[in-house]
């Protein structure tokens, strides 16, 4: 999945848990090599699609990691998130 490609609604719609999950049953069924061609394809596709997403959610959460801020006297504070 190239990134300008984008993610599917039903992803998109996912937590970043349930995504990994779905992510981690995939690479399960690709493992144990059971799967039909046809069906590895989709489920691959699909799962290229859950690792974007993840990453984006895992992106995001950085991003407001570092919108932290320690003041000089050492006390601790968020600034406003932007990220919605």
């Amino acid at each position: 999945m190239a990134k300008s490609a984008k993610i599917p609604a039903d992803i998109a719609a996912l937590s970043f848990e349930d995504a990994l999950k779905e992510l981690e049953k995939i690479v399960t069924e690709l493992e144990q090599g059971k799967v039909e061609l046809e069906k590895s394809i989709e489920i691959y596709e699909r799962g290229t699609a859950l690792k974007a997403h993840c990453e984006s959610k895992l992106k995001d959460a950085q991003a407001r990691i570092d919108k932290i801020v320690v003041d000089a006297d050492g006390t601790v504070s968020a600034e406003p998130s932007d990220l919605g």
